[in-house]
């Protein structure tokens, strides 16, 4: 089983809540981390997200905070569709 990390930064315009953060947290950037494994018995090089993490700053201090990938996703698509209705 070969398992792979992937790191992207996502942006936020608006504040934003996702289960698992306390809180609202600010709009911004934000460093994400998603493990993928390697689907084998497939005739193509194919991968599934297994975990992602986001990285959390409150002053000094970084929390990594797994969440769930298509929680993420979805609050990004609402942060841009809200970004695209305001212009």
């Amino acid at each position: 089983m070969f398992i792979r990390t992937k790191t992207r930064i996502v942006h936020f315009d608006r504040p934003f809540a996702l289960f698992g953060l306390e809180g609202l947290q600010p709009a911004g950037d934000y460093q994400v981390q998603d493990d993928e494994e390697q689907i084998t018995g497939i005739s193509w090089l194919a991968y599934k997200r297994t975990a992602t993490v986001i990285e959390i700053r409150a002053g000094l201090t970084t929390s990594r905070i797994a969440v769930d990938g298509d929680e993420l996703e979805a609050a990004m698509a609402r942060d841009q569709a809200d970004a695209n209705a305001s212009h």
